[in-house]
């Protein structure tokens, strides 16, 4: 039996892909909702049938999101050979992503709610979270560079996630500026010179 409110020919992904983009470009607090029944095809009552409210579909859509668009990262982490080609692949694979002209531009877990107010708190820590599990996840693999001898014991790979997460997340904001893929790919050239003089133990306290 449908659910109520719901047209039959409803196609949950659909609609779900055309509230990802919606979302990606224009933010969670610049997205209105009729802005989201026009692009998803449907009305109101559908809309919240479906996915309960606009926060609920906008983690909904994050999530999304990260399963189709956001696999550069976790891609080049899981593959690459070393520490190095790993956080290289995913600054230069991510650049590619940002500066595609068919998606909207940057980085929607970093740009989407980056400030708002404070009834989006738990959107923007919602999406805070997913940013520092990816910082966590450049971590551990810089860890594992130490444990396999690739990196000097001692290595403050805190310090050099953090670095390069920050560069990334950088890029993208870069990227919805307008920045062109070759400076983009310039500023990963920049990043990836500094990969000598951050791979040295960390400095005793």
């Amino acid at each position: 039996m449908a659910t109520r409110g719901r047209p039959r020919d409803f196609d949950r992904e659909v609609a779900l892909r055309q509230a990802m983009q919606v979302f990606w470009e224009r933010g969670y607090e610049g997205t209105s909702l009729s802005e989201l029944t026009a692009a998803m095809g449907i009305k109101a009552p559908s809309l919240y049938a479906a996915f309960g409210s606009k926060e609920e579909l906008f983690r909904e859509a994050v999530r999304f999101y990260d399963l189709l668009e956001g696999g550069a990262t976790n891609r080049a982490l899981r593959e690459a050979p070393t520490a190095r080609a790993a956080v290289e692949a995913m600054l230069r694979d991510n650049v590619k992503e940002y500066a595609s002209p068919s998606t909207p531009p940057g980085c929607m877990i970093v740009l989407a709610a980056v400030a708002g107010s404070t009834e989006s708190a738990g959107v923007r820590e919602f999406l805070a979270e997913l940013r520092r599990s990816s910082t966590t996840d450049i971590q551990r693999r810089l860890d594992r560079g130490v444990a396999e001898g690739e990196l000097p014991p001692g290595t403050d790979t805190a310090a050099m996630a953090a670095f390069y997460a920050t560069v990334l997340q950088g890029l993208s904001i870069q990227s919805r500026d307008g920045a062109t893929l070759e400076t983009m790919t310039a500023v990963a050239d920049c990043a990836m010179a500094a990969w000598g003089s951050l791979v040295k133990p960390r400095k005793k306290r």
